[in-house]
């Protein structure tokens, strides 16, 4: 880091109440990666789930800035240009949210500029299929990966049916994405696996850390988790809590999106 640099980049994040999953993605992953690849730019961090910074600061005494608490401390650091890269999946409520909390500050600062969340063009949605088909490519034909996504009401949800199509248009006819709050949902899955027909199911997040969601509705042992549905559908099913975070080529794609917002603020 260049400790006098008056240009920042802020790293936000939604978060993640569990410790393990937070160091190997957010910490030591993402916000590490960022750091090495643009050394002449100081590193900061945000979060934007108000309940887990509310659930680190009493359970572990760990203060989190918010992404207004890290605009304050950068202008009290002297930064005057800002490049905002939020680490959000897609563009939706968190990311919307985090826009107008960062300008509320657009008359303090020089500048801010806003990266791209991880979906946001077509060559996204195409790196990321590589990505991730690329992480489990020792997986055979006859195993599906189902995938885990968050899902929202906001319209930015559509994202994640266009890229489950995407999966089997280029080519990986055995990778089926769903989402835990909304379209498509797992009764949809479990259709588009039963015309699949695998022997076997492997389970894992697709979001960038594997926290609450990954622990409890995909692998928890409450019946309704997915992990439990598929199995008494009578499928072979391996959760792997693995979240985006650790995979290295959606950091790179992450890495291009700071790297496009600098060349647009050229």
């Amino acid at each position: 880091m260049n400790a006098a640099s008056k240009k920042a980049i802020l790293i936000v994040s939604f978060g993640t109440s569990y410790e393990n999953t937070r160091k190997r993605t957010i910490d030591a992953k993402i916000e590490q990666d960022i750091a090495d690849a643009f050394p002449d730019y100081r590193i900061y961090h945000a979060w934007t789930s108000k309940m887990i910074l509310s659930v680190l600061r009493k359970r572990d005494s760990l203060v989190i800035p918010t992404v207004k608490e890290a605009m304050e401390q950068m202008l009290l650091d002297g930064i005057t240009d800002v490049i905002v890269q939020p680490t959000h999946v897609i563009n939706g409520i968190e990311n919307d949210q985090m826009k107008a909390d960062a300008l509320s500050f657009r008359d303090r600062f020089s500048s801010i500029v806003f990266g791209n969340p991880l979906l946001t063009t077509e060559e996204d949605n195409q790196a990321v299929v590589q990505a991730v088909a690329g992480e489990f490519q020792d997986m055979d034909q006859e195993t599906a990966l189902v995938l885990m996504g968050h899902g929202t009401e906001h319209y930015a949800n559509s994202v994640y049916a266009a890229l489950d199509y995407r999966f089997k248009d280029m080519g990986h006819k055995n990778i089926f994405l769903g989402t835990v709050e909304a379209y498509p949902a797992l009764d949809s899955l479990l259709r588009a696996a039963d015309s699949f027909q695998p022997k076997k199911i492997v389970l894992a997040p697709f979001m960038i850390v594997a926290g609450d969601h990954a622990q409890n509705d995909l692998a928890g042992e409450d019946p309704d988790s997915w992990m439990n549905r598929l199995s008494s559908e009578g499928y072979e099913v391996t959760p792997v809590l693995k979240g985006l975070g650790e995979y290295p080529e959606i950091r790179r794609i992450l890495i291009d999106h700071v790297q496009q917002a600098m060349n647009a603020s050229i």
